[in-house]
């Protein structure tokens, strides 16, 4: 069966990840961000040392490899009890990361809606980066020169898998309003978004 779905988009630093945790608070919503999922690998596992020997090399981990591991990880939520397919929407944070992910999960999302968080002072984004950096004592992501390279990898890999779903699934939200603003502009968005069969989003035969 496919996951009824929301997307949450956005640039390192938008607040995905806050966002995506207070909607997974709320009953029959399930929040699965997936930097949490690959920070989980070890290499006890066959998927975990298929990373290793990527990363290790600096290169990118094939969009199969990536797939697989979220695959596998829903499924142990799902055995857990802790996702229910039947009754929760997923709201997934962080995957797909580019187009060939989004079409190698087409048998497994009903994407619902998609939530593009955008700031427009990119100045503001820095900023923000740098905090957490600091909060989190991950040194090397406050470098100016790690964080461009960021922004510029979201900018080229991930902005146009908005444009795979299209522009009647996107809504682009204003990360630069406090976040409770953010937050009533999304709940707005899901409690009107009950779409009619017909309407669901098929297989994007143009890709």
């Amino acid at each position: 069966m496919k996951f009824k779905t929301v997307l949450l988009f956005g640039p390192p630093g938008a607040g995905k990840g806050t966002q995506g945790k207070v909607l997974g608070s709320i009953p029959n919503f399930f929040h699965m961000a997936c930097g949490d999922v690959f920070r989980s690998l070890t290499v006890d596992s066959a998927l975990g040392r298929k990373f290793l020997e990527y990363s290790s090399k600096g290169e990118l981990v094939p969009d199969e490899y990536t797939v697989q591991l979220w695959r596998n990880s829903i499924e142990k939520k799902i055995q857990a009890g802790q996702f229910v397919p039947e009754r929760d929407t997923l709201v997934l944070d962080g995957l797909p990361r580019s187009v060939p992910q989004a079409e190698l999960l087409q048998d497994a999302l009903n994407v619902q809606a998609v939530f593009a968080l955008y700031c427009p002072d990119r100045r503001k984004l820095v900023e923000r980066l740098q905090r957490r950096a600091l909060r989190d004592n991950r040194l090397d992501d406050a470098s100016l020169q790690v964080i461009d390279h960021r922004l510029r990898l979201y900018e080229i890999e991930t902005e146009p898998v908005l444009n795979f779903y299209g522009e009647d699934f996107v809504h682009r939200i204003d990360a630069t309003n406090p976040p409770v603003v953010v937050l009533h502009d999304l709940l707005s968005i899901v409690s009107g978004r009950e779409r009619d069969p017909e309407h669901e989003l098929a297989e994007v035969e143009d890709h």
